[in-house]
């Protein structure tokens, strides 16, 4: 592992940092999915139904910047903070704007190879910090939200 990874939680000893991070995961992304559905529909009715027409880049497009500009800010979507759950890098950080992007990214790209997707999500859940494909290649956990001090 790398020698940042003293700075988040160790799955061993505080493993309430971890429990149930995928299912919070994936309810996360499911509210989020909805409210970048419900955006998009909404710009649909503001372009007279031509949004219809390239409706699936929209949804591409929103959900990029969504997910990155809540992710950057709060290191979490809405979806992620209604779970309690947030993204912090290996060193304990919070995520900026380029990490969210390239976790976003990363996101994004997996959606277009349903194996990979897969195989990202059979490592949150057997993983011991739950991390996914792509939190594993950039060094990122998602955890439960530690209590304000």
């Amino acid at each position: 592992m790398s020698d940042y990874s003293w700075h988040i939680p160790d799955p061993e000893t505080q493993p309430e940092f971890y429990a149930d991070v995928p299912v919070k995961r994936l309810l996360a992304w499911l509210v989020d999915t909805g409210i970048i559905l419900a955006i998009c529909l909404l710009i649909v009715l503001f372009t007279a139904f031509i949004g219809l027409f390239f409706f699936p880049m929209l949804m591409l497009a929103v959900g990029f910047a969504y997910r990155t500009v809540t992710i950057a800010n709060r290191s979490a979507t809405p979806g992620m903070q209604l779970f309690a759950i947030e993204f912090r890098t290996l060193r304990g950080e919070r995520f900026d704007l380029p990490m969210a992007a390239l976790h976003t990214a990363m996101l994004t790209g997996s959606f277009l190879f349903p194996l990979i997707q897969l195989a990202s999500c059979v490592m949150m859940m057997t993983t011991p910090r739950a991390q996914g494909l792509s939190d594993l290649l950039l060094g990122t956990v998602a955890i439960n939200r530690p209590a304000a001090r």
